[in-house]
């Protein structure tokens, strides 16, 4: 999924919802239309917790002593979002 996903079928349910006054003989196309914009939202809201998930990075240092024991670093660190406030 993605958010072209989410922005897709939420356009495709408002306009079933609001928009399309036709009818389908054992389909209520209004409630069709707010089912698949509330899918639309839905995949918005995972793809974008997905996304920020995804923007944890870490990095592992070994360095190896004269004597031959290893010393292991791991260091993670969370982009900060350049909008967020302080």
């Amino acid at each position: 999924m993605g958010y072209g996903l989410g922005i897709f079928l939420l356009a495709a349910g408002l306009i079933l919802s609001f928009a399309v006054q036709d009818s389908i003989s054992g389909v209520d196309l209004t409630t069709a239309g707010y089912i698949l914009a509330g899918v639309g939202v839905l995949a918005l809201v995972i793809t974008a917790a997905t996304s920020a998930s995804s923007r944890r990075t870490g990095t592992v240092a070994t360095t190896t002593h004269a004597d031959g024991s290893q010393t292991v670093q791991e260091r993670r660190s969370t982009h900060a979002d350049p909008g967020a406030p302080i």
